[in-house]
């Protein structure tokens, strides 16, 4: 038998516990220092990791992760907004409750357009907000004020006849209104015993003449002005020539007295009958003459400050269709009706086929060429002569009015040319396409596909349907007709100048970034004193630019010799107006000009006097003159407007310095005699300011 021997196992659980309890207690502290060391080690691996992201994210080594796309999360609570409405803001997608139209997110169409004063629209929008473009247009402007009136007799026209003396109406030839009379024609005859007395009164002086005369001179004196005294009586009675003519021949005195018609015309009133007893000055017809008739027309106070005496008008007649007539403006109401808030305008019309009948509707256009600015343009009248009661009277020599008889005018009286001028052209818009709110109007220019730039707006006359642009467009531009709230309300949600606030817009376009241009003018040669004033001027300005060129700010010599030849050469009068008005600007910003810094004298006293000396260089220049002057120009100048000119044309920028003392170029040559300016090309340029 063998023998096997059995070792005495004990439990897991009890070898734990007694390895404890026998494990030594000074291994305890070691224990816990290495636990820390490998937490500080862990900790210290994580913070290298994440500088070393932080570097590589950097240096573009890897991209941060927040580039990628929103979650639906993110979209659910994204701000959006109505392109039409912008008031309507709500979290996530959706359609406008107004117009239906499918909200964008709020900076949507501004917010990747880093642009100041524009705004990209996309295709959709822009077909759902129907915008609409059209052309910025130059040409000569004729418009239209439409108005209706009434057709009435030309008061001047009418003429009362009267009883000179107290009778009875025996009989009326003229016998019912309307009848057409003729001049002298006889009309009516009165019974009057005393035209009868007055008339043996005449006699009985005659017979005194004619038979034997006094011996006496006083008593044949007295006779003789008895009967000149009743003759003259005779005619206050209202007998003609003819009629005491006859009364010298026959004797026979009567007392009957025929009335003649003093004028030709219609019977507009009978105003007595046959049998009636009348007395001295009461009236019997009145007769007007119809070969001319008037047209009352009422227009608002701004419409009638348009007008001027002699303006061409067409009207229609409500009872001639289609046919149209033409009448001048003969008279302007100087006052407002104070109970409609009108102006009274009246037109005189021929009518000598008497087609036109008082009492009569028509519908009236008055014809307004105007300029730029709202003056008031008529060939047919420049230089020449009219009648001051009657505008359709006009001739080209001084004479009589035949209606009126009264001297005619020179038309240059009611503000008419002297000479016949030719209508200048004007820039124009559609109306609906300028937004106004108060003293502000803006117009948003197409300036590439779909994207809408603002342009603040200095207005001129504005018409029915368009609007004359005296600044702010030029000819051929696209600008937006409709939808232009549409494209506001996007500039104003993406933060840029808006119809409410565009000031930054106003501040960018008086930034002029390119050079001053000239077109169709003559550098004229002046000789004598005014010449070498001139040309002492011009060295005067170019001693300051060259010491702005090399830093240092204008003395006061320098200042004061530009100051003093400036204002010398305004008492010249040999210079034209529009080279006065330059060097009234030079004057003006030379006098304190010593006294700047150098930074504040460059660009608010140098930059206008360069402005003022290039556009004078542009039109006269002193017969000692050797060399051509050149323009030069920098559009780095804050503010723009960086021009100057220069004795050569070595370029040397005034406006920086020794900092950029190249920056800018060569722009044109002015030529020393009256030739036409050369460009720095050598192609002909000529002086007349855009700026």
């Amino acid at each position: 038998m063998s023998t096997i021997n059995k070792t005495e196992q004990t439990p897991p659980t009890d070898r734990k516990s007694a390895a404890r309890e026998a494990q030594p207690h000074g291994r305890s502290g070691r224990f816990w220092i290495q636990k820390l060391i490998s937490t500080a080690l862990l900790l210290g691996v994580g913070l290298t990791l994440i500088a070393a992201t932080g570097v590589a994210q950097r240096m573009g080594w890897i991209s941060s992760g927040g580039a990628g796309p929103v979650t639906s999360g993110e979209a659910a609570t994204q701000i959006h907004t109505c392109p039409m409405h912008p008031q309507i803001r709500q979290p996530g997608p959706g359609n406008c409750p107004i117009c239906g139209m499918t909200l964008v997110p709020a900076t949507a169409g501004g917010g990747a357009d880093t642009a100041l004063l524009s705004v990209k629209i996309e295709p959709a929008a822009r077909r759902l907000a129907n915008i609409k473009t059209g052309k910025v247009k130059r040409e000569p402007i004729i418009t239209t004020i439409e108005t209706i009136g009434a057709v009435a007799i030309d008061e001047s026209r009418i003429v009362t006849i009267a009883s000179y003396i107290d009778g009875r109406i025996e009989r009326l030839f003229a016998d019912y209104t309307g009848i057409v009379v003729k001049k002298d024609d006889h009309l009516a005859v009165v019974y009057s015993p005393e035209l009868y007395s007055a008339q043996v009164e005449y006699l009985e002086s005659r017979k005194v003449l004619t038979g034997r005369p006094s011996s006496l001179e006083a008593v044949r004196n007295a006779q003789e002005k008895l009967a000149v005294n009743s003759r003259q009586k005779l005619v206050e009675l209202g007998m003609k020539e003819e009629q005491i003519a006859e009364l010298e021949d026959t004797g026979e005195a009567k007392s009957r007295l025929t009335i003649y018609a003093t004028a030709g015309g219609t019977v507009t009133e009978k105003l007595a009958l046959e049998g009636k007893y009348i007395k001295t000055g009461e009236p019997i017809y009145r007769i007007a003459d119809l070969s001319t008739v008037w047209l009352m027309l009422e227009l608002y106070p701004e419409d009638a400050s348009r007008i001027r005496f002699g303006q061409r008008v067409e009207a229609v007649m409500q009872s001639l269709p289609g046919q149209v007539f033409e009448g001048r403006v003969a008279f302007i109401d100087p006052t407002v009706n104070a109970k409609d808030r009108t102006v009274g305008v009246r037109v005189e019309f021929f009518n000598e086929d008497g087609r036109l009948r008082p009492g009569d509707y028509a519908r009236a256009k008055i014809f307004l060429p105007i300029g730029q600015k709202g003056e008031v343009y008529d060939a047919d009248l420049a230089g020449r002569w009219i009648s001051p009661m009657h505008p359709q009277i006009i001739r080209d020599e001084p004479g009589e009015c035949p209606i009126c008889k009264m001297d005619l005018v020179p038309t240059s009286h009611y503000g008419y040319s002297d000479q016949p001028v030719e209508q200048p052209e004007s820039t124009y818009v559609p109306r609906s396409a300028v937004l106004m709110a108060g003293s502000n109007s803006v117009v948003y220019v197409e300036t590439e596909p779909g994207r809408f730039e603002i342009r603040s707006l200095t207005l001129g006359p504005i018409l029915k349907d368009r609007i004359i642009i005296l600044s702010g467009l030029k000819e051929g531009e696209d600008v937006a007709t409709a939808g232009n709230f549409l494209i506001d309300s996007q500039m104003q949600l993406a933060g840029k100048p808006s119809l409410i606030d565009p000031t930054r817009a106003i501040i960018a376009q008086k930034e002029r970034k390119e050079p001053l241009e000239f077109e169709d003018a003559q550098v004229e040669t002046i000789a004598g004193k005014t010449g070498e004033q001139l040309q002492k001027l011009y060295d005067a300005y170019f001693s300051i630019q060259e010491g702005l060129t090399k830093d240092k700010k204008p003395s006061e010599e320098n200042a004061k010799n530009l100051f003093n030849v400036a204002s010398a050469l305004l008492e010249a009068e040999d210079l034209p107006e529009s080279a006065r008005e330059e060097i009234k600007v030079i004057v003006e910003k030379s006098e304190h000009l010593h006294h700047m810094k150098i930074d504040k004298a460059r660009l608010d006293a140098f930059r206008p006097i360069s402005h003022s000396i290039v556009k004078l260089a542009a039109q006269v220049q002193g017969e000692s003159s050797k060399e051509p002057f050149s323009q030069m120009f920098c559009p780095m100048v804050k503010g723009g407007g960086g021009d100057w000119l220069q004795a050569t044309d070595k370029l040397q920028n005034p406006y920086f310095g020794s900092k950029m003392q190249t920056c800018g170029d060569v722009v044109r040559q002015f030529p020393i005699v009256g030739h036409a300016t050369k460009n720095a090309d050598g192609e002909h340029q000529h002086s007349t300011d855009k700026e």
